[in-house]
């Protein structure tokens, strides 16, 4: 017996190791991150929105943190391959609707943490024919080789709608057409499916909505929707603000599914959009019209809704008035899921987390964009920003405070020596970033 001891002794230190491990893992909280489609900050009533009502979202924000400056990139790739990777478009940006499968995104780390990992909505991260074509042949990543163990995704290899009759790909099942059906509402079920199946493990969800960008088509809260042909080409702006409110009644759902699932208080929730909203819709704003200016550098057409909320951790009604660039959302991720500090050198950006629950943190100074769209009438562009003042690589300075639209440049030598000296740093931020 004595001679067995030292083994049973082992045994039971590296039981009780495996035991807090797992026990760690289901501790680890969920986390569900939602991206709506070409949405800036004007469409949320939370922001001060006169044209669309949103109540699930603005509650969402009320019981949680509402940021006041989180800034994307002008257009859906870029800010999509930005957002899941952590870095800078300089770095890793191969072409409009392609993801580098060299790349490391969020969904692996997730995945390396103990995560379930799942996404439903919009890919478009493979490319098509045309897209790799002019992105020099490259080819795209598919969404299991991105680290996501389940998936529901319009337009992997295939175009098809995304809103009535969708044509979807879904995990274990390929591509098929979902006859009279809503793809907005397909992808919910199949996140809802996901969190059930998960409900007693770490689970972790994207969800980059395909709502609310063009074609501007009925929902199925419009009396139409039954009769709505796709085979004809519709693309109406007065169906923007039925889509802004469907977009808005889907996050309520997922929200109520934690709730059904006694989860909520074990959730992050992170509420995004993409970039702004697109240039043929104008939403007032405060009583003012706004226009959008999605695939442009303005400030209508970067700056895009950010709301936080974790029952029981986050402080209700808070706002945050720090810069958020989407760089950051992957290292804030990483250190939810693992509470510790992402130090890896590859990543560009820097975590929110201690913002959230209130711990000590340095807040950012300024916000960098490479943009190089590679699409469509877009022109590059690089520039450097705070609240207040944005400079481009060509020297254009602007007050973006006075002037969000950009259509007064000044005089560099015109301005205060503190404003020089906030230049300056700008300046060396655009020589590092080459």
């Amino acid at each position: 017996m004595k001679r067995w001891l030292p083994i049973l002794f082992i045994i039971f230190i590296w039981g009780c190791k495996h035991h807090k491990t797992s026990e760690n893992i289901k501790q680890r909280p969920n986390i569900i991150l939602i991206m709506a489609d070409d949405l800036g900050y004007e469409t949320l009533g939370v922001y001060g929105s006169d044209s669309y009502k949103t109540p699930h979202l603005d509650r969402l924000a009320n019981e949680g943190m509402r940021f006041e400056h989180c800034y994307s990139t002008p257009l859906c790739t870029p800010s999509r391959v930005q957002l899941m990777t952590g870095k800078y478009s300089f770095r890793n940006y191969i072409g409009f609707g392609l993801l580098d499968p060299n790349e490391k995104t969020f969904g692996h780390y997730m995945q390396k943490a103990g995560y379930e990992t799942c996404i439903a909505g919009k890919w478009q991260l493979l490319g098509n024919p045309h897209q790799q074509k002019l992105a020099g042949g490259k080819i795209g990543t598919l969404p299991g080789e991105a680290g996501f163990d389940d998936y529901c995704l319009w337009q992997i290899d295939q175009f098809g709608s995304r809103y009535k009759d969708p044509l979807l790909s879904v995990k274990g099942k390929g591509t098929k057409k979902f006859e009279s059906q809503f793809g907005p509402d397909v992808f919910v079920e199949h996140i809802k499916t996901f969190m059930r199946a998960n409900k007693e493990n770490p689970f972790f969800v994207y969800y980059p909505m395909v709502l609310t960008h063009d074609p501007f088509v009925p929902t199925p809260d419009n009396a139409g929707f039954v009769d709505f042909d796709t085979t004809t080409k519709v693309n109406d702006t007065t169906y923007f603000g039925e889509m802004v409110t469907y977009m808005d009644k889907l996050v309520g759902r997922i929200v109520d599914e934690t709730e059904k699932l006694g989860i909520r208080e074990h959730t992050l929730i992170l509420f995004i959009g993409d970039n702004g909203t697109d240039r043929d819709v104008i939403s007032l704003i405060n009583g003012k019209p706004l226009k959008g200016d999605k695939g442009y550098t303005t400030d209508a057409g970067t700056h895009v809704p950010f709301i936080a909320n974790w029952k029981g951790t986050i402080n209700p009604g808070s706002v945050n008035n720090n810069l958020i660039d989407f760089t950051d959302f992957t290292p804030t991720l990483l250190e939810v899921a693992t509470q510790e500090k992402w130090d890896e050198k590859v990543l560009d950006g820097h975590s929110f987390y201690p913002q959230l629950v209130n711990q000590k943190y340095a807040p950012r100074d300024w916000v960098f964009c490479h943009y190089e769209p590679n699409w469509g009438k877009f022109e590059p562009r690089r520039y450097v920003h705070d609240k207040t003042w944005k400079l481009y690589e060509n020297g254009n300075l602007f007050n973006i405070e006075e002037d969000p639209l950009e259509e007064n440049p000044l005089q560099i030598e015109n301005q205060p020596e503190a404003v020089k000296s906030k230049i300056k740093n700008f300046r060396n931020v655009l020589k590092e970033y080459q």
